[in-house]
This record gives C-alpha cells, structure tokens and sequence, in this order.
C-alpha cells in the first residue's frame, strides 16, 4: 500500500486560510455506510441498513499515555509497593530506551492484547487484532490500534469492553508537602505512619505513589524574564494511575495533610449532578462557605459515571461523597449545613439534547478539560453516557435557564469540532480486493498516520475524527491503487452554528454556488436541529473534494472575542453607528457588542465576572484583518479600562486558606483595581492564583495581593565575637532594625541553630529576613544596607548559606562576540560578575544533593534502595542534571531541610532596575499583530497542528477554533499604552 510522503504539509497545499477542527462524528460511528449499489442521493442522510450478520471492520486507537515517564531515581525518598519496578527502566536497558518501553506501559499493551485474544478465541463470532506502531506525528511516540471484525452490535460492544477494562490515559498528578510533615527531624528519618498511609491509599486506589525530594525550580523575574533555580522547601508527592484513580488518591492524601495539620475528616453525600450547581459559577459558592466555616470541601471528579475501568483490587471512590475537613466538628457542621440549605433551594431547569455517539466518545476521550471549564463558568451539569456505548441523549441541568441554555449552545459549539466523512466505492475490479487481513493492515495504518478511526463496511470507508486527521486518512485513500482506480464517491459533513448560515452562503448562496462552480463538488446544507445545521460537501474525485472542501473552510467564520465595558459601547459605535460601520467597511469585518440584558438580564453582581461583550467576525480568507479591527477598537477605551489580560501568581496552596478568611478584604481589592482573583479548586492543589483585568490595573492589583502573603529568607553567618557584640548593641537593635522596618519594610530577627555550623565546625547566627512577596525584589537592598554598616563598625560578615545572587551585568561585552573584530576586545570579566550567578547556582545543587545523602545513609537500606542501584532514570529531562542525590532511597538518617530562594520571582513591577530590556523580554513592548495566544481569536494559519488528545482553544464563534487557529488577547505580550 502506498503512503502520501507529503501529507503533513496537506494544510500548507491548500492555501494559507485552511481551517482546521477537530472530528465531526456528526453522524454515528455506523453512519455513511451505504451499499455501493445503493448510493445515496444527494441530500439524502448518510445512513443505511445494516444485515444482522454483515461484517464490518473497524479500526482506532487506543489512547495509552505512552510517553509519560516515571520520576527520577535519584529523586525518590519511598515508593509504595513494585511501583519503582513498573515507572524505571531495568539496569540493563539501553541508554537510549524509549519511554514507552517502560514495564507499566508494555504491560498495558500486553493486557489489552489478551483482552482482545479472548474476544477472537471466545464464543462470538468477532476477532480482535492488536498493533503498535510509531505514531505519526514523528514524535517517537508509539499508537496502539485495535481492529475489530464482525456485526456492527458486536464490534461497538467490544469497543466498549476494551475501553473499559483498560487503564486509558495514565497521568501523574504532584502534591506538594512540607517536609517536616513528612519526615521526623529530630530522630532524622521519615515518619512510618506517613510511609503506612502512602501505601494503604495505593492498594486501596489502585495507584502508585512516589515521595520524592525537592525540586529545583525556575523562578523567572516579571520585569527582566531571567530565570534563577531555587530550592523549593517542600517535597513532593507523585501519584501515578488512570484518571479516576489518581484523582481518588489525590484527595485521600490531600486529606491525610490536613490532619497531620491538626484537622479533622469528614463527609456528605449529595447526588454528583448537583455538585457544579452547589459550586455556582466559577465555585462562588464554595468560596464564600470555605471562607465563613474556615474549612477544606473537596468534591469528586467530574464525569466519574463515564469512566467504568478500575484497577485490580482497588475500590472506586463514592461519585456522590464530598469531603471536607475542618479545625473542629462545628466548622464541619456548619459546612454541611450551608451545603445542605444551598440544596434545599436548588430549582433544576433541565434540557436533553442528542449528540451521535461517536461526538460524545470524542468529547469524553478529548475534551473533558474544556467542559469542565464550560460546567465551572456556568454552574451546570451535564450527563454523559458510559462511554462506548453508542447511547446518544446528553442531558444539561442547572439552577437557572440561562446558563443550561448557555451550556448547551457551547457543548454544540465544541461538538462542531467533530468531521465526518464517507469514502464509497461504486465499482472495482474484483483482482484488486484486498482480503480481511489486508483490510485490517491497511486500517491500522492509515489510523496510526492520521489519527482518525476508520470503519470498513461493503466497500464503503467511513471516516472520523479531526479535521486534520479525516482530511490526512482522505489523502491516504487516495494513493491506495484499490480505491483511486476505482469509481467513487467522497463525502464530508461539517457542523456549524445555525446563525452562520447566512453567513456561510452568502446572498441568493451565491458563495456556495461559486465554490460548486469552481470546484466541481455539490454542497447541501442538511440536518438542521434547534442549534447546528450540517454542511455537507460532495465530489466524485478525491481532487474536486480537496478543493471544493479549501474553499468552503475559507468562507467559515473566523472570530475574535474580548471584553469592554458596556460604559463605552455607545462611544465606539457612534452616532447612528458612523464609528463601527466605518470600522467594519474598512476591514469587511462583522462587529457584535452585548451588554449585560442580552447576555442573560443578570444582575451587577453577577456581570461582576468579566465575560466578552464584542465579536468580530470575519470569514477565514480575510482573519488576518481581525488583529487590526481589536486595536482600533480598544483605541476608543480609556486606559484604565484597556484590553483585559490575565497574569498567574503562586502561592503557597495551604496559604490560599488564610487568604480566602480575608475574602472581604480580596473583594475590596478587586473593586479597587477593577480585577478579579481566581483560587484554584480545593481539589486541584495547585499555587497557582489567576489575576484578570485591565493591563494596567493587573500590576497594580498583583502588587497588592503579594502584600498579603508573607515570606522570609534566612541567611546564616559566621559567629564571632565582633559579630555578637553588634548583634546585641542599642544600635542594631533600636537603630538598625528600625531602619530596616520603615526604609525597606524587612523585619529583622536574630536567632542561633545549634545544628547550624560552618565547614570548620564553628558556630553560626541565623538571620531571618522577614517580607512581604510584593517587596521581595528590595530584599537584596536591605541586606546590603546591613552589610554596610557592619563594615562601618569593623564587623566582617561571612555568609555560610543562603547568599543572595548578583543580578545580571547589563553591560553589552556578551554581544562582542558576534563582531569578528580586532577593534574590539573582550573585557575581563570581574571576578564578582564570573562567580555570582554560577556560585549560586552550584550552592543550590550542593545544597539539594546534601539533603538527599543525609536521607539515605549507607548501611539502613531497605527493599526498596536494592532496586534503584539496579534500575535507569525513566526521565531523560535536563533538569535531571541537577540532582547528584544516591540513589538508595530508604536510608533513615535525615538532619533537616534547608532552603534556599530566590527572590526576584515577585519582585515589584514598579521597582524598576534601571536596565533596558530588550523587545522579547519586555511585557510592555508593543504587541505585533497575529500573535494572541488567549484562546479567543479562530483564525487558520497553515503549518499549527493541534496534537491528538489536547484541550484545543475555542473561541465564541457559532464555528468553534479549530487544529489551525491561534489566540488573541493574554496572557501574552501586552499592546502598547492608549
């Protein structure tokens, strides 16, 4: 069978304004497949009846997480049972071994290959076929596909066997934890009973659990973007398993956290269809109950009714528990109670809609992360199918009308993603059939080079899958000799929003009519429901299909979204509309403004959220125009209310606790700067706190909240008597730590560390710099300051651990050797500047790796340090370099944790070091047009592809973005000042 060498540049030989999206299994899996005797006609559903025991052959892939790599040996402090075995190479695998090839994935291929061999060796007249092949992408990854053979019923009943007895999509999910919980410092190993628990919720969740050491972590500078590693103090906690498992595990251990902090464990049942409608949109709900009971709610994961595999021996968590843990049972109490009251008010406004079985199994397989946003923005629910089987009904439930419907229209939205096509052969010269194990090759392959599942049934292909991957399976089809010599017919159907009709045809359809008159293809608009209508486009060669289907893409709108105060409409559109029709001609761009009443009549507190209020829509040939048509726009707005963007900040997770006590005080924030402070979910345990508005209010508002976290550095010096002296004068401790208080806002406190000496075993003192995360950037000052006047006062300060870097010389000597120059001689580096940074860096890397030799002393290995002597790190990432820890990972000797920071992660964006930064790593440079990167704008560039099981961006478009569209807005490089 021959292959299109060139079919990963399909996009760019269609034309720069190729549209790209993801599978359109508008039709069921068992769709398109017509008899070629029996044809049908145009306009016709692609549809047929199948004989109860016609064979059909149907091929997809198996969607392992094979490229997910076990952590480090030399990062593991205890791993729960076999699980070094299952995540690391053997010790006499090869340097190069791919990371497939790790035992826990070769033994999912193995389990779904004896699955699939009782299918064929069983009673029923079906045959499994299991291969592994590189994927295509060229990636080095590997694809597994099945091919099923037999009745339509039995092939989608097997399909959905295998994707319920097999462990899908493994993941790893990180807790990060302090390390004196998990450790005893003063005995000096790890606590048993939290070594006992690890491994209790690993056979209890069926996963695999690793405790590894600290990390080094990149801490950019927002002002400069360099980058400075530092030490994060806590440790880590690495859960490996399949979704639902993983996430069961997560929350387990995230409990037991919490009650080694003195808290205690509860739970309640409600029904799982409730919970986003308990949450509210965007978890308000949630967030004002943490914040008045001072206690953690941890809901279930999304969609566990849809998900049936679980592993051997291990018990699946509630879907309809909800835990929570409080510092006493009366703050639980009263959570139960307000959850309880939020209950009894609850009005569902339900609405089922029907998707084809195929769109749902995409959407469940792909796309879970965009509907939980869509469920989270909403406060709604929807219920899914099992999936694999084949049941079409989806049902949307919520508290208000609006926001189910809202949910509805972006569920149809996404399932517009979805291609369908049909491949029949109307007559073939017998010689050239191929015969059943020739189909099954031929599927296989095709499915691992496009990504798309295929189905064979009397001489009819029927296609699935993105839009790349259907249109790559087409050009495939077209170079096999069977098919290309034979007579045929193509057809694809693509889904679009019900209000772009007009839009897509023209007046009179006189775009449609063009595009059938160029291309030589027949394009029906069928299949119209309460929300999409179907395209579906027609050609009797693989040629005509090509071009016709280029050219209705670039007639599919393209769109961008973005927010402006409803105060400014009436200024951008103008008297009678003069400004935006102005705007509009110019550009031959479509502009859209809503205001809070057609957004849904919600009240202030609820328009509070900021939603995109205008939509530029343009069709894809001209998307490059849409860029243009945004700036002028935002030109009308006043500064402070400029273009929205967003910027993420990382805070200790169990300090979001304390600051969502202070919820009055955050909203007084947000009403202040005009923004809006996102947490994360309980569940998700992330740092990470988003920060939305106006460019220039973000900074403002970000500096703000960073004076609300505290932090401290300490930094151990040398003792002496010199040094006491100072130390204990009227004039550090009235004086200079008064000074330090008012002129750098640093709180200075002195302390001595018995088990703190120098290399020579003398004593030290531990100065500890206490700050807020807003002015960590003047900490280096403050230091400076002090080591000032201690030289004044002949005190000579020698720094043993926690020295602050130099900052980066702005000189331009790095640049001189790109001139090949006598004229120009490199300058001597100082010895300050040549020391400053790599000193730091290998203080850093000592000072970890000194950390994890104290964990694991020779001579108390237990059986888990045997196997990591014997066993290859399973991850080849550079960041590895800088763990130089022995890889016996039980020993029980551990003396403490020492950190070290850097500070210039949160410095203060107003702090400005004088240094010019260049366009690249300046957020204020003017932003170049077509490079957005905030999930609003759908526009086709030829040459993005969107990788295979990746939350793809969407905008608000009827047509949602597609495998080549790209993002305008933030984050990203900010516009410049208006």
């Amino acid at each position: 069978m021959n292959k299109l060498a060139n079919m990963r540049q399909w996009s760019e030989r269609i034309g720069p304004n190729f549209v790209m999206g993801r599978p359109n299994t508008n039709v069921p899996m068992n769709a398109m497949n017509a008899h070629p005797k029996t044809m049908p006609q145009p306009g016709a559903p692609i549809t047929s009846p199948h004989a109860a025991d016609a064979t059909i052959h149907c091929s997809f892939q198996v969607p392992f997480a094979s490229d997910l790599a076990g952590p480090n040996t030399e990062d593991i402090l205890h791993a729960t049972t076999d699980a070094v075995l299952r995540w690391t190479h053997p010790e006499d695998a090869p340097d190069d071994v791919p990371v497939h090839d790790l035992p826990v994935h070769v033994n999912g291929v193995n389990t779904l290959e004896r699955l699939c061999n009782g299918l064929t060796t069983g009673p029923l007249p079906i045959e499994a076929h299991v291969s592994t092949l590189p994927a295509g992408d060229g990636k080095g990854k590997q694809t597994t596909i099945v091919c099923l053979s037999g009745s339509q019923d039995l092939v989608h009943k097997s399909r959905e066997a295998i994707f319920n007895d097999t462990p899908i999509s493994l993941r790893c999910t990180t807790i990060d934890v302090d390390g004196s919980l998990v450790c005893d410092l003063a005995a000096g190993k790890l606590r048993e009973k939290v070594c006992e628990t690890l491994d209790y919720i690993s056979n209890y969740c069926g996963v695999d659990i690793f405790l590894l050491g600290p990390k080094l972590t990149p801490m950019v500078d927002g002002m400069t973007g360099e980058a400075e590693m530092r030490m994060d103090q806590r440790w880590r906690v690495a859960i490996y398993g399949d979704h639902l498992s993983s996430e069961h595990a997560k929350v387990r251990v995230l409990i037991h956290i919490d009650t080694l902090l003195g808290r205690i464990a509860d739970s309640v049942k409600v029904d799982q269809s409730l919970h986003q409608i308990i949450c509210g949109r965007h978890r308000k709900n949630i967030k004002l109950m943490e914040s008045a009971t001072n206690t953690a709610i941890y809901f279930p994961p999304l969609f566990s009714q849809v998900y049936r595999y679980s592993p051997p021996n291990a018990s699946r968590r509630d879907p309809n528990d909800i835990f929570i843990t409080g510092d006493s049972p009366e703050a639980i109490r009263e959570a139960k109670q307000k959850i309880h009251e939020i209950v009894t008010r609850i009005r569902l406004y339900i609405k089922d809609v029907t998707l084809p079985a195929a769109k749902i199994d995409s959407i469940l397989l792909d796309r879970t992360e965009k509907v939980r946003k869509i469920l989270e923005a909403n406060g709604t629910y929807i219920m899914f199918p099992a999936l694999g089987t084949q049941r079409t009904t989806v049902r949307v439930q919520g508290s208000e009308g609006i926001p189910v419907e809202r949910t509805v229209r972006e569920l149809m939205n996404l399932a517009g993603q979805f291609y369908a096509a049909g491949w029949y052969i109307q007559q073939v010269d017998t010689r050239q059939l191929p015969n059943p194990s020739q189909v099954r090759d031929m599927l296989g392959e095709i499915c691992t080079t496009s990504g798309a599942d295929l189905m064979f049934d009397k001489m009819a292909f029927n296609i699935t899958g993105s839009d790349d991957a259907v249109k790559a399976a087409l050009s495939v089809l077209a170079q096999i000799n069977f098919v290309a010599q034979s007579q045929y017919q193509i057809r694809v159907k693509i889904e679009l929003a019900n209000e772009h009709k007009e839009f897509v045809s023209g007046k009179k359809n006189g775009k449609i009519n063009k595009i059938m008159g160029q291309s030589n293809v027949q394009i029906i608009f069928d299949g119209f429901n309460e929300y999409n209508f179907n395209i579906d486009v027609m050609a009797a060669s693989y040629e005509s299909m090509h071009q016709g289907l280029s050219l209705v893409e670039q007639e599919m709108p393209a769109s961008i979204s973005f927010h402006v105060p409803d105060q400014y409409h009436k200024r951008i559109i103008g008297i009678g509309g003069q400004h935006i029709q102005r705007i509009m001609k110019k550009h031959s761009v479509f502009v859209k403004f809503s205001n809070a009443m057609d957004r849904g009549g919600m009240g202030r507190e609820d328009d509070e959220i900021k939603v995109d209020n205008v939509i530029c829509r343009t069709p894809a040939r001209n998307a490059q125009n849409l860029d243009a048509v945004k700036n002028e726009i935002l030109e009308m707005v006043d500064r402070t209310d400029s273009e929205y963007t967003s910027q993420v900040v990382h805070v200790d997770r169990l300090y979001h606790r304390q600051l969502i006590a202070r919820l009055k005080d955050i909203e007084t924030l947000e009403q202040k700067n005009n923004c809006k402070i996102n947490f994360p979910s309980t569940e998700q345990a992330s740092d990470e706190v988003t920060v939305t508005g106006p460019q220039w209010q973000v900074p403002h508002c970000v500096d703000e909240f960073l004076g609300m976290v505290p932090d401290h550095h300490e930094l151990v010096v040398a003792k002496s008597d010199e040094l006491a002296k100072f130390l204990e004068s009227p004039q550090f401790t009235e004086e200079l730590v008064n000074k330090l208080r008012t002129q750098h806002e640093v709180e200075l406190s002195t302390k001595e560390q018995p088990e703190q000496l120098t290399e020579d075993g003398k004593p030290t003192v531990t100065l500890r710099w206490g700050f807020t995360r807003n002015n960590a950037g003047g900490l280096r000052d403050a230091v400076d300051f002090l080591t000032e006047q201690m030289t004044n006062q002949g005190v000579e300060l020698t720094v043993v651990k926690g020295s602050l870097p130099r900052p980066k010389s702005d000189s331009f000597e790095d640049s001189l050797q790109y001139f090949d120059s006598k004229l120009l001689q490199h300058a001597p580096a100082a010895a300050s500047d040549a020391q400053a940074k790599p000193a730091y860096g290998d203080e850093v890397a000592r000072e970890r790796s000194s950390i994890l030799d104290r964990l694991r002393k020779p001579g108390s290995m237990t059986a888990i340090s045997s196997f990591l002597d014997r066993r290859k790190n399973s991850s080849r990432s550079p960041n590895s370099n800088f763990f130089k820890g022995s890889s016996n990972v039980s020993k029980s000797s551990l003396i403490s944790i020492e950190s070290a920071r850097s500070f210039n992660a949160d410095r203060n964006p107003w702090n400005d070091s004088g240094v010019n930064l260049t366009d690249d790593d300046n957020p204020w440079a003017p932003r170049p047009l077509s490079t957005h990167v905030d999930n609003k704008l759908a526009i086709p560039m030829s040459g993005e592809i969107t990788p295979r099981h990746h939350t793809r961006p969407s905008g608000d478009s009827g047509r949602p973005s597609t495998s080549h569209s790209f993002n305008s807005g933030y984050p990203g490089p900010l516009g410049p000042f208006r």
